[in-house]
């Protein structure tokens, strides 16, 4: 008989969605690996709705939520989903594990919960680094609150059986808090079969009034991590030279107002703004997109970050250019897919570029590099695959020589 998973990931989201996908393809892969799949998840709708999504059963609660929620609203969510959760895992028969996702990290509190109420053992992945990440950033005041959540997460890295890391960053960190524990890595994932490395559309071009040569494309949260001012400080330096680059920002967020004000105020017009887009409008901007830009505030903690558009780049087969000096940045200049850039420097971002723009054949090689680490190291495929060998308690899995590793300690 198949081993019942329960999955609990409270922003679960389908490629008609868009965004973060990682769990549907996860849960979907482990469904064609023999598995039963339960999922609990929130929708802002105001009723329990329950639907069958490519072989997993998913339960959506009634939790509000969006990126544009003040401090207070979030933990509200937060624990909503919390107590929601836990009141629909009880109806839930036979379940063998789960597989809990953060953020945030009170959704490991259910893990605890089940594993002392139903003795059901539960395997962690660790998508942020919660709390360091809101710490650093600022969101999260006080020693007294900041000790209780670190408290909290080594409580629930010690109460997992299993723990799964998407960077190498964040595997070092878990490490250091729970040094008994096996931690695993599983980046996010190139979808290779549905992105391509493929010439422009004229079409797409007229579309996205892509006329411009090179077009540089930045997709994914509009938030106080990401700090496109970066991005503008970029678009500024290459106008005042009168290179002709374009540059796409795609998506939403907290931030996307102030960042469109300061790009009018600055009179950019080689910026446009594009809305939230599903997987196959990203695919579409992609293929208009000669270089895409990864960004986040200069802060430690999120150079440990496994950005999905990233990995849609490299499947893309773009130019990667990346803001933070972490596992990313090792990934592009040793396989040359594209390049680090100091986020405080536009003027070497520039410098840096102009190779790309002087030389097509070059710019094509990397495009054809980035599309070739994809393939081999972060296809869709090959993350189920190491998924379902941790769920089934192979506690070695073998690594390619040359990817970043995912061997136990």
């Amino acid at each position: 008989m198949a081993d019942r998973i329960l999955y609990i990931h409270q922003y679960f989201k389908t490629p008609q969605e868009g965004g973060a996908i990682r769990s549907y393809y996860l849960s979907k892969g482990l469904v064609e690996n023999g598995f039963e799949v339960e999922m609990i998840t929130t929708h802002n709708d105001s009723i329990y709705t329950v639907k069958e999504i490519a072989g997993v059963r998913v339960h959506y609660l009634p939790v509000a939520y969006s990126n544009e929620m003040g401090f207070v609203k979030r933990v509200r969510s937060f624990l909503k989903f919390v107590r929601l959760a836990k009141k629909t895992a009880t109806k839930i028969k036979d379940i063998d594990s789960a597989y809990i996702t953060s953020t945030p990290l009170t959704v490991g509190l259910i893990g605890l919960w089940l594993k002392r109420k139903y003795n059901i053992p539960y395997t962690f992945e660790v998508r942020d680094l919660w709390p360091t990440a809101p710490i650093q950033i600022g969101a999260i005041k006080g020693k007294v609150f900041k000790n209780w959540l670190y408290r909290l997460e080594k409580k629930i890295y010690k109460g997992a059986d299993r723990i799964v890391a998407l960077s190498p960053g964040m595997r070092d960190w878990i490490k250091k808090v729970v040094p008994e524990k096996d931690v695993f890595m599983i980046p996010n994932m190139a979808d290779c079969e549905f992105f391509k490395n493929e010439i422009k559309d004229p079409k797409l071009i007229k579309f996205y009034h892509a006329e411009r040569p090179f077009v540089i494309t930045y997709l994914g949260s509009i938030g106080t991590t990401n700090h496109l001012e970066f991005l503008l400080d970029i678009a500024l330096s290459t106008k005042k030279l009168g290179l002709k680059v374009d540059y796409k920002i795609v998506g939403q967020g907290s931030q996307l107002g102030r960042i469109k004000n300061l790009a009018y105020g600055q009179k950019l017009n080689n910026i446009e703004f594009i809305s939230h887009q599903d997987k196959e409008g990203v695919r579409r901007i992609l293929n208009i997109t000669d270089a895409t830009y990864v960004s986040f505030a200069d802060l430690p903690v999120l150079a440990t970050n496994s950005p999905n558009k990233f990995f849609d780049s490299l499947a893309s087969g773009r130019l990667t250019v990346v803001n933070t000096s972490g596992w990313t940045k090792d990934l592009v200049e040793k396989y040359k897919c594209g390049f680090y850039a100091d986020p405080k420097k536009p003027e070497e971002f520039v410098e840096q570029l102009k190779p790309f723009l002087e030389n097509r054949e070059l710019l094509d090689q990397y495009k054809a590099n980035a599309r070739t680490l994809a393939e081999s190291l972060y296809s869709k495929k090959l993350q189920v695959d190491k998924l379902v060998k941790v769920l089934n308690n192979e506690s070695q899995i073998k690594a390619n020589d040359n990817e970043v590793y995912i061997l136990t300690a």
